[in-house]
Protein backbone atom coordinates (compact mmCIF):
# COMPACT_ATOMS: atom_id res chain seq x y z
CA UNK A 1 0.00 0.00 0.00
CA UNK A 2 1.36 3.45 -0.86
CA UNK A 3 1.99 6.17 1.72
CA UNK A 4 -0.78 8.24 0.14
CA UNK A 5 -3.28 5.41 0.51
CA UNK A 6 -2.10 4.78 4.08
CA UNK A 7 -2.90 8.38 5.00
CA UNK A 8 -6.24 8.16 3.21
CA UNK A 9 -7.28 5.25 5.43
CA UNK A 10 -6.08 7.10 8.53
CA UNK A 11 -8.08 10.16 7.52
CA UNK A 12 -11.20 8.02 6.95
CA UNK A 13 -10.89 6.52 10.42
CA UNK A 14 -10.22 9.88 12.12
CA UNK A 15 -13.17 11.55 10.39
CA UNK A 16 -15.44 8.65 11.41
CA UNK A 17 -14.10 8.88 14.99
CA UNK A 18 -14.77 12.59 15.28
CA UNK A 19 -18.40 11.95 14.38
CA UNK A 20 -19.06 8.75 16.35
CA UNK A 21 -16.68 8.51 19.33
CA UNK A 22 -18.01 7.85 22.81
CA UNK A 23 -17.47 10.53 25.43
CA UNK A 24 -15.20 8.76 27.92
CA UNK A 25 -13.37 10.52 30.77
CA UNK A 26 -9.93 9.13 29.96
CA UNK A 27 -10.18 10.62 26.47
CA UNK A 28 -10.63 14.17 27.76
CA UNK A 29 -7.14 14.41 29.19
CA UNK A 30 -3.48 14.14 28.26
CA UNK A 31 -2.57 13.17 31.83
CA UNK A 32 -0.88 9.74 31.53
CA UNK A 33 -2.09 8.54 34.94
CA UNK A 34 -5.84 8.22 34.17
CA UNK A 35 -4.97 7.02 30.66
CA UNK A 36 -2.80 4.25 32.10
CA UNK A 37 -5.43 3.41 34.72
CA UNK A 38 -8.14 3.11 32.06
CA UNK A 39 -6.00 0.92 29.81
CA UNK A 40 -5.23 -1.51 32.64
CA UNK A 41 -8.88 -1.69 33.72
CA UNK A 42 -10.09 -2.21 30.13
CA UNK A 43 -7.76 -5.14 29.44
CA UNK A 44 -10.08 -8.17 29.01
CA UNK A 45 -12.98 -5.94 30.11
CA UNK A 46 -15.83 -4.27 28.23
CA UNK A 47 -16.02 -0.46 28.42
CA UNK A 48 -19.52 -0.55 29.94
CA UNK A 49 -18.24 -2.71 32.79
CA UNK A 50 -14.89 -0.98 33.25
CA UNK A 51 -16.35 2.54 33.25
CA UNK A 52 -17.70 2.30 36.81
CA UNK A 53 -14.45 0.76 38.07
CA UNK A 54 -12.43 3.58 36.50
CA UNK A 55 -14.60 6.19 38.21
CA UNK A 56 -14.26 4.46 41.58
CA UNK A 57 -10.48 4.12 41.26
CA UNK A 58 -9.92 7.70 40.11
CA UNK A 59 -12.15 8.98 42.93
CA UNK A 60 -10.32 6.97 45.61
CA UNK A 61 -6.83 7.33 44.11
CA UNK A 62 -6.78 10.59 42.09
CA UNK A 63 -2.97 10.53 41.94
CA UNK A 64 -0.35 7.88 41.37
CA UNK A 65 1.06 8.73 44.80
CA UNK A 66 -2.16 7.77 46.57
CA UNK A 67 -2.37 4.57 44.55
CA UNK A 68 1.21 3.66 45.49
CA UNK A 69 0.52 4.29 49.19
CA UNK A 70 -2.63 2.13 49.29
CA UNK A 71 -2.73 -1.32 50.86
CA UNK A 72 -2.89 -4.18 48.36
CA UNK A 73 -5.97 -5.70 50.03
CA UNK A 74 -7.74 -2.36 49.64
CA UNK A 75 -6.93 -2.23 45.93
CA UNK A 76 -7.98 -5.84 45.38
CA UNK A 77 -11.26 -5.19 47.18
CA UNK A 78 -11.98 -2.21 44.90
CA UNK A 79 -11.06 -4.39 41.90
CA UNK A 80 -13.36 -7.22 42.99
CA UNK A 81 -15.56 -8.49 40.17
CA UNK A 82 -13.28 -7.40 37.32
CA UNK A 83 -11.27 -10.62 37.24
CA UNK A 84 -7.67 -11.09 36.10
CA UNK A 85 -6.50 -9.81 39.48
CA UNK A 86 -2.84 -9.78 38.45
CA UNK A 87 -3.73 -6.52 36.68
CA UNK A 88 -4.52 -4.89 40.02
CA UNK A 89 -1.36 -6.22 41.68
CA UNK A 90 0.75 -5.06 38.75
CA UNK A 91 -0.96 -1.65 38.78
CA UNK A 92 -0.01 -1.24 42.43
CA UNK A 93 3.58 -2.37 41.85
CA UNK A 94 3.98 -0.02 38.87
CA UNK A 95 2.64 2.92 40.90
CA UNK A 96 5.32 2.25 43.51
CA UNK A 97 7.97 2.15 40.77
CA UNK A 98 6.78 5.49 39.40
CA UNK A 99 7.13 7.00 42.88
CA UNK A 100 10.49 5.39 43.67
CA UNK A 101 12.25 5.56 40.29
CA UNK A 102 10.64 8.62 38.69
CA UNK A 103 9.79 10.82 41.66
CA UNK A 104 6.07 10.46 41.04
CA UNK A 105 6.30 11.73 37.46
CA UNK A 106 4.93 9.29 34.89
CA UNK A 107 7.73 8.38 32.44
CA UNK A 108 7.53 9.89 28.94
CA UNK A 109 9.76 7.43 27.12
CA UNK A 110 8.10 4.40 25.47
CA UNK A 111 10.81 1.99 26.63
CA UNK A 112 10.59 3.27 30.21
CA UNK A 113 6.81 2.94 30.20
CA UNK A 114 7.20 -0.57 28.80
CA UNK A 115 9.38 -1.48 31.79
CA UNK A 116 6.55 -0.80 34.26
CA UNK A 117 5.09 -3.99 35.69
CA UNK A 118 2.06 -5.22 33.80
CA UNK A 119 2.61 -2.88 30.85
CA UNK A 120 2.99 -4.61 27.50
CA UNK A 121 3.62 -3.21 24.04
CA UNK A 122 -0.02 -2.34 23.41
CA UNK A 123 -0.50 -0.51 26.73
CA UNK A 124 2.80 1.37 26.40
CA UNK A 125 1.90 2.47 22.86
CA UNK A 126 -1.54 3.60 24.02
CA UNK A 127 -0.16 5.65 26.91
CA UNK A 128 2.61 7.46 25.02
CA UNK A 129 0.46 8.12 21.95
CA UNK A 130 -2.61 9.33 23.86
CA UNK A 131 -0.67 11.38 26.42
CA UNK A 132 2.31 12.59 24.38
CA UNK A 133 1.32 11.92 20.73
CA UNK A 134 4.34 9.66 20.35
CA UNK A 135 4.20 7.67 17.06
CA UNK A 136 3.63 4.14 18.37
CA UNK A 137 0.76 2.14 16.87
CA UNK A 138 -1.63 0.28 19.16
CA UNK A 139 -2.56 -3.28 18.26
CA UNK A 140 -5.43 -4.74 20.30
CA UNK A 141 -8.29 -7.07 19.41
CA UNK A 142 -10.24 -4.31 17.69
CA UNK A 143 -7.23 -3.27 15.61
CA UNK A 144 -6.50 -6.89 14.64
CA UNK A 145 -10.06 -7.24 13.36
CA UNK A 146 -10.09 -3.99 11.38
CA UNK A 147 -6.75 -4.69 9.70
CA UNK A 148 -7.52 -8.36 9.05
CA UNK A 149 -10.69 -7.41 7.19
CA UNK A 150 -9.47 -4.36 5.30
CA UNK A 151 -6.40 -6.21 4.03
CA UNK A 152 -7.92 -9.75 3.99
CA UNK A 153 -4.98 -11.14 5.97
CA UNK A 154 -5.11 -14.94 6.32
CA UNK A 155 -2.37 -15.24 8.94
CA UNK A 156 -3.91 -16.06 12.36
CA UNK A 157 -3.87 -13.08 14.71
CA UNK A 158 -2.78 -15.25 17.64
CA UNK A 159 0.29 -16.71 15.90
CA UNK A 160 3.78 -15.29 16.34
CA UNK A 161 4.04 -14.56 12.63
CA UNK A 162 0.58 -12.99 12.61
CA UNK A 163 1.33 -10.65 15.48
CA UNK A 164 4.49 -9.48 13.70
CA UNK A 165 2.61 -8.86 10.44
CA UNK A 166 -0.18 -6.90 12.11
CA UNK A 167 2.18 -4.87 14.29
CA UNK A 168 4.29 -3.81 11.31
CA UNK A 169 1.19 -3.03 9.24
CA UNK A 170 -0.38 -0.96 12.03
CA UNK A 171 2.83 1.04 12.36
CA UNK A 172 3.02 1.65 8.60
CA UNK A 173 -0.55 3.02 8.61
CA UNK A 174 0.00 5.38 11.52
CA UNK A 175 -0.27 9.11 10.82
CA UNK A 176 2.72 10.21 12.90
CA UNK A 177 1.45 13.77 13.23
CA UNK A 178 -1.81 12.54 14.77
CA UNK A 179 -0.67 9.33 16.43
CA UNK A 180 -2.93 9.51 19.46
CA UNK A 181 -5.99 10.47 17.44
CA UNK A 182 -5.30 7.77 14.84
CA UNK A 183 -4.93 5.10 17.54
CA UNK A 184 -8.12 6.17 19.29
CA UNK A 185 -9.92 6.17 15.94
CA UNK A 186 -8.96 2.68 14.78
CA UNK A 187 -9.71 1.17 18.20
CA UNK A 188 -13.10 2.86 18.41
CA UNK A 189 -13.86 1.91 14.81
CA UNK A 190 -13.31 -1.75 15.70
CA UNK A 191 -15.39 -1.44 18.87
CA UNK A 192 -18.42 0.27 17.32
CA UNK A 193 -18.38 -0.19 13.53
CA UNK A 194 -16.21 -3.15 12.52
CA UNK A 195 -17.70 -5.35 15.26
CA UNK A 196 -16.98 -9.10 15.58
CA UNK A 197 -20.38 -10.38 14.43
CA UNK A 198 -22.61 -9.00 11.64
CA UNK A 199 -21.03 -5.57 11.12
CA UNK A 200 -23.16 -3.15 9.09
CA UNK A 201 -20.80 -2.79 6.14
CA UNK A 202 -23.40 -0.79 4.17
CA UNK A 203 -22.65 2.28 6.29
CA UNK A 204 -18.92 1.67 6.70
CA UNK A 205 -16.78 4.56 5.39
CA UNK A 206 -13.91 2.12 4.72
CA UNK A 207 -15.92 -0.36 2.64
CA UNK A 208 -14.39 0.89 -0.63
CA UNK A 209 -10.90 -0.12 0.51
CA UNK A 210 -11.93 -3.23 2.50
CA UNK A 211 -10.79 -6.36 0.67
CA UNK A 212 -12.85 -8.69 2.85
CA UNK A 213 -16.03 -6.74 2.10
CA UNK A 214 -15.35 -6.63 -1.61
CA UNK A 215 -14.62 -10.35 -1.62
CA UNK A 216 -17.76 -10.99 0.47
CA UNK A 217 -15.65 -12.69 3.15
CA UNK A 218 -16.04 -10.33 6.11
CA UNK A 219 -17.23 -13.16 8.35
CA UNK A 220 -14.00 -15.11 7.68
CA UNK A 221 -11.74 -12.52 9.32
CA UNK A 222 -9.84 -12.33 11.55
CA UNK A 223 -8.50 -15.90 11.57
CA UNK A 224 -7.29 -17.58 14.73
CA UNK A 225 -5.27 -20.66 15.50
CA UNK A 226 -7.00 -23.42 17.43
CA UNK A 227 -7.52 -22.42 21.03
CA UNK A 228 -5.49 -23.78 23.91
CA UNK A 229 -7.03 -26.81 25.58
CA UNK A 230 -9.34 -25.91 28.45
CA UNK A 231 -8.42 -27.39 31.83
CA UNK A 232 -11.09 -28.59 34.28
CA UNK A 233 -10.58 -28.10 38.02
CA UNK A 234 -12.73 -29.34 40.89
CA UNK A 235 -12.98 -27.04 43.91
CA UNK A 236 -14.70 -27.94 47.15
CA UNK A 237 -15.24 -24.88 49.32
CA UNK A 238 -15.97 -25.43 52.99
CA UNK A 239 -18.00 -22.69 54.63
CA UNK A 240 -16.94 -23.55 58.16
CA UNK A 241 -19.05 -21.76 60.80
CA UNK A 242 -18.28 -21.53 64.48
CA UNK A 243 -21.07 -19.50 66.05
CA UNK A 244 -21.05 -16.06 64.44
CA UNK A 245 -17.62 -16.61 62.88
CA UNK A 246 -16.32 -18.16 59.67
CA UNK A 247 -12.88 -18.96 58.29
CA UNK A 248 -11.01 -17.44 55.35
CA UNK A 249 -7.75 -18.32 53.62
CA UNK A 250 -5.46 -16.10 51.54
CA UNK A 251 -4.25 -17.58 48.23
CA UNK A 252 -0.52 -16.89 48.14
CA UNK A 253 0.66 -19.36 45.51
CA UNK A 254 1.24 -18.26 41.90
CA UNK A 255 -2.11 -19.38 40.59
CA UNK A 256 -5.43 -17.78 39.75
CA UNK A 257 -6.66 -15.19 42.28
CA UNK A 258 -3.26 -14.76 43.93
CA UNK A 259 -3.50 -12.77 47.21
CA UNK A 260 -7.30 -12.93 47.26
CA UNK A 261 -9.19 -14.50 50.14
CA UNK A 262 -11.48 -17.50 49.90
CA UNK A 263 -13.22 -20.11 51.99
CA UNK A 264 -11.16 -23.15 53.05
CA UNK A 265 -10.63 -25.12 49.86
CA UNK A 266 -9.92 -28.69 48.88
CA UNK A 267 -9.08 -29.21 45.22
CA UNK A 268 -9.32 -32.67 43.67
CA UNK A 269 -8.49 -34.12 40.25
CA UNK A 270 -12.03 -35.41 39.77
CA UNK A 271 -15.49 -34.95 41.20
CA UNK A 272 -16.07 -36.31 44.71
CA UNK A 273 -19.10 -37.07 46.83
CA UNK A 274 -19.20 -35.65 50.35
CA UNK A 275 -18.46 -39.13 51.74
CA UNK A 276 -15.37 -39.37 49.53
CA UNK A 277 -14.36 -35.85 50.48
CA UNK A 278 -14.48 -36.63 54.21
CA UNK A 279 -11.97 -39.43 53.62
CA UNK A 280 -9.57 -36.97 51.97
CA UNK A 281 -6.43 -36.36 54.09
CA UNK A 282 -6.67 -32.59 53.58
CA UNK A 283 -10.25 -32.61 54.85
CA UNK A 284 -9.25 -34.63 57.91
CA UNK A 285 -6.28 -32.38 58.68
CA UNK A 286 -8.35 -29.24 58.23
CA UNK A 287 -11.00 -30.25 60.75
CA UNK A 288 -8.97 -32.39 63.11
CA UNK A 289 -9.11 -29.82 65.91
CA UNK A 290 -12.76 -29.45 66.85
CA UNK A 291 -16.22 -30.96 66.77
CA UNK A 292 -18.25 -31.18 63.55
CA UNK A 293 -21.93 -30.57 64.29
CA UNK A 294 -23.39 -30.67 60.79
CA UNK A 295 -22.38 -30.82 57.11
CA UNK A 296 -24.81 -29.49 54.53
CA UNK A 297 -24.58 -29.14 50.77
CA UNK A 298 -25.21 -25.54 49.68
CA UNK A 299 -24.72 -25.13 45.93
CA UNK A 300 -22.59 -25.75 42.84
CA UNK A 301 -21.22 -23.07 40.53
CA UNK A 302 -19.57 -23.56 37.16
CA UNK A 303 -17.05 -20.73 36.76
CA UNK A 304 -15.41 -20.26 33.35
CA UNK A 305 -12.00 -18.60 33.00
CA UNK A 306 -9.97 -18.09 29.82
CA UNK A 307 -8.31 -21.53 29.83
CA UNK A 308 -9.91 -23.14 32.86
CA UNK A 309 -13.33 -24.26 34.00
CA UNK A 310 -13.84 -24.36 37.76
CA UNK A 311 -16.50 -26.76 39.03
CA UNK A 312 -17.06 -25.41 42.52
CA UNK A 313 -19.13 -27.14 45.18
CA UNK A 314 -19.92 -25.34 48.45
CA UNK A 315 -20.60 -27.12 51.73
CA UNK A 316 -21.72 -25.47 54.95
CA UNK A 317 -20.01 -27.07 57.95
CA UNK A 318 -21.10 -26.08 61.47
CA UNK A 319 -18.47 -26.72 64.13
CA UNK A 320 -17.97 -26.03 67.80
CA UNK A 321 -14.95 -24.42 69.42
CA UNK A 322 -12.73 -25.04 66.40
CA UNK A 323 -9.45 -23.44 65.38
CA UNK A 324 -7.86 -24.12 62.02
CA UNK A 325 -4.11 -23.85 61.46
CA UNK A 326 -2.24 -20.58 60.95
CA UNK A 327 -3.07 -20.50 57.21
CA UNK A 328 -6.66 -19.55 58.07
CA UNK A 329 -8.15 -16.53 59.79
CA UNK A 330 -11.31 -16.53 61.87
CA UNK A 331 -13.56 -13.55 61.14
CA UNK A 332 -17.03 -12.37 62.07
CA UNK A 333 -19.50 -13.35 59.35
CA UNK A 334 -20.59 -9.71 59.08
CA UNK A 335 -16.97 -8.67 58.42
CA UNK A 336 -16.31 -11.16 55.59
CA UNK A 337 -17.27 -8.57 52.96
CA UNK A 338 -14.27 -6.45 53.98
CA UNK A 339 -11.89 -8.97 52.39
CA UNK A 340 -11.16 -9.08 48.64
CA UNK A 341 -12.39 -12.35 47.17
CA UNK A 342 -12.76 -13.84 43.70
CA UNK A 343 -16.01 -13.35 41.78
CA UNK A 344 -16.72 -17.05 42.29
CA UNK A 345 -16.60 -16.83 46.09
CA UNK A 346 -18.39 -13.49 46.00
CA UNK A 347 -21.32 -15.10 44.15
CA UNK A 348 -21.67 -17.50 47.05
CA UNK A 349 -21.18 -14.97 49.85
CA UNK A 350 -23.56 -12.37 48.41
CA UNK A 351 -26.41 -14.86 48.74
CA UNK A 352 -25.83 -15.37 52.47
Amino acid sequence: MSVQKDLKLSHILIEWYNNHKRDLPWRNTSNPYPIWLSEVILQQTRVDQGYAYFNRFIAKYPTVELLAEAEEDEILKLWQGLGYYSRARNLHAAAKTIMDAYGGVFPHNYKEVLRLKGVGEYTAAAIVSFAYNEPYAVVDGNVFRVLARIFAIDEPINSGKGKKIFTELAQSLLDDTNAGLHNQAIMEFGALQCVPVSPDCSICPASDVCLAYNQKKVNLYPRKERKQKVRSRYFYYLDIRDGDCMFLHKRTLKDIWQNLYELPLIETKEQKTIDELQKNDNFKDLLSNGEILRIRYEKQIKHILSHQIIYATFYRIDVHDTLLNEDYIKVKIEDADNYPVSRLVHKYLEEL
